[in-house]
């Protein structure tokens, strides 16, 4: 397959997208979000259907403004992640503030990895490329594989400037457990719906599957586990948050584990709801003999 063309575009307009001002490009990503909206009609039709579980004590105007504006943050989020993997580092400067550094480098200081335990904000490539700018050394990544070949040959070429390869999920956890036994730090998204290896525990009050693997892999890695949250402030600064390991956390009680996380994203979300990836199917499978929510 010739991937030469695609790749030249989306290089120069990623170039282009990296290198403008923060205010220019969250304008251009609302501008993209109106010219998309009537293709993102599956999209927000989902957005609104996790609103209105979610926020329920909110009126139906107000569940569906915060819809829309997450699926437009959504768009946005495209962008930011060109700027996360094509701006120079002088363009950062001055963007992000870090909250809690020193619990990063003092695990990392120890010679154990870090596995960043963070959620689907839409600026979380951003956040990673952030943390890895401030500490001085690449956070990892492990992502799925996108199915277009052309586009996930470009998009692994670009992750590599400025993390390292990829740790491809198609490949299990060996990748994630060598990166995390060699001492790095490595950003870790475990909050969408996982069709195995899951538990149900709450999140905003409604049952979700959500993975159970994460304590063995700290357990079998040997790994530091801390949170890592990450918010657009309304100047257009990031804000990263990295917390010090929850007490206790893991227990080595899947439940327990897998609710504690949630109950943490819950708490992150809340400080800005409309920088989640809501437009994701979170509830799609239900506990037996629940009706689909979609």
């Amino acid at each position: 397959m010739r991937c030469w063309l695609p790749g030249a575009t989306l290089q120069a307009l990623a170039w282009a997208v990296a290198r403008l001002p923060q205010r220019l490009l969250l304008a251009l990503g609302r501008v993209l979000a109106w010219v998309l909206w009537p293709l993102l009609r599956s999209r927000r039709r989902i957005a609104r259907k996790n609103i209105a579980l979610c926020f329920p004590d909110r009126d139906a105007r107000a569940q569906r403004q915060l819809a829309d504006a997450s699926v437009t943050n959504t768009v946005v989020g495209l962008l930011e992640m060109m700027r996360a993997w094509h701006a120079p580092a002088a363009r950062l400067r001055g963007l992000y503030r870090v909250e809690g550094m020193a619990h990063l480098q003092a695990a990392l200081a120890s010679g154990r990895g870090v596995l960043l335990v963070t959620a689907h904000f839409t600026a979380y490539e951003l956040a990673l490329r952030l943390l890895g700018d401030a500490l001085g050394r690449p956070v990892r990544l492990m992502a799925r594989d996108h199915n277009h070949p052309c586009l996930q040959a470009w998009i692994e070429a670009s992750r590599r400037r400025v993390s390292g390869p990829t740790l491809p999920k198609k490949r299990g956890r060996e990748p994630l457990l060598a990166a995390l036994r060699a001492g790095d730090a490595v950003g870790y998204l475990g909050d969408q719906d996982f069709s195995y290896r899951h538990v149900f525990v709450p999140f905003f009050g409604v049952p979700a599957a959500t993975l159970a693997a994460l304590p063995d892999l700290v357990q079998a890695s040997g790994a530091t586990a801390l949170p890592l949250w990450c918010r657009r402030g309304d100047e257009g600064r990031y804000v990263l948050q990295v917390g010090p390991a929850w007490p206790g956390w893991p227990t080595g009680d899947a439940q327990r584990d897998a609710a504690r996380y949630m109950a943490e994203l819950e708490q992150a979300v809340r400080q800005a709801p409309a920088q989640y990836l809501w437009a994701h199917r979170r509830f799609k499978t239900r506990p037996s003999g629940e009706a689909p929510l979609y």
